[in-house]
């Protein structure tokens, strides 16, 4: 990045994290990956086919069955393009950083977004857990 960005620190990402994790009953990891605009891109067009950066990715894991595992996967994000758009949608930084975590988690968890029924599912947990954390529906 060519200038910082605002990061929040390990205890946010880890409230977030943990929050969205809540009614899991297994151990659980999750890798968080902070990368600049270009490998943004890359990974965005390698991995949904889609141009240009984008400020989350989720990437779950999935081990073989007989394998267990606590990671339940990666999450990549373009801090730079999470403060801007935070800026333009004149949300606090750390709200939608608290969305945009919340919602790569509940992904690598299973939850989607690819019909309405399935987006308005996770939608209504986002904005619950995020209140329950004291932040604004990020959706209005």
């Amino acid at each position: 990045m060519t200038r910082r960005s605002f990061i929040p620190n390990r205890y946010y990402f880890q409230r977030w994290v943990n929050k969205a994790l809540i009614n899991r009953t297994r151990l659980s990891e999750i890798t968080i990956r902070l990368v600049d605009r270009k490998e943004s891109t890359d990974l965005n067009e390698a991995f949904r086919h889609k141009k240009g950066p984008t400020n989350i990715l989720s990437f779950p894991f999935e081990p073989p069955p007989e394998v267990y595992s606590p990671l339940l996967g990666d999450l990549v994000i373009y801090a730079g393009l999470v403060n801007q758009e935070a800026k333009q949608q004149k949300k606090t930084r750390l709200a939608h950083w608290a969305h945009l975590v919340i919602h790569g988690c509940l992904h690598l968890i299973g939850y989607d977004h690819e019909n309405e029924k399935d987006a308005t599912k996770m939608e209504t947990l986002e904005i619950q857990l995020l209140q329950e954390l004291g932040y604004a529906n990020p959706y209005l």
